[in-house]
């Protein structure tokens, strides 16, 4: 497990780097886009990211620069606003990750129903226990 969790971080560091970005720019990428249409707030993106807001500040404001977001007014409050992914940006990480996520895929054919079940069970989990001991680091 921890090869394979060096290696991820060795690749999102990579990844990072052919899209013209550092890696927590990336990740917080990563969150607006896994937000879907549920636009996040600077202040959702930097609790999601662990990060303060003056820093999520500065990140939004290079992925807005490189042309991967753009701020959109919150409807219900115009005071607040909201990040969105530009479709564009989207496209060009999709192409990046596509062909690894199609490799995932082709490995996830050769498991049972059953089996997938167990893996959805463990990462989901093991997600969660990852995300609390992070709070419980971070409340010491």
């Amino acid at each position: 497990m921890d090869h394979v969790i060096a290696t991820s971080m060795v690749a999102q560091h990579e990844m990072a780097q052919r899209l013209g970005m550092n890696a927590s720019d990336l990740t917080c990428f990563g969150f607006i886009l896994e937000a879907g249409e549920h636009l996040l707030t600077a202040g959702d993106l930097a609790a999601r990211a662990h990060v303060t807001t003056g820093a999520v500040t500065g990140i939004v404001n290079r992925l807005e620069r490189a042309g991967y977001v753009t701020r959109q007014a919150d409807p219900s409050d115009r005071r607040r606003v909201r990040i969105a992914a530009v479709q564009a940006a989207v496209d060009r990480v999709t192409a990046l990750y596509g062909p690894y996520y199609a490799r995932l895929t082709e490995q996830f054919n050769d498991y049972s129903p059953a089996e997938i079940a167990v893996l959805n069970d463990w990462f989901t989990r093991t997600g969660k226990l990852m995300s609390d001991y992070l709070e419980e680091l971070r409340e010491t």
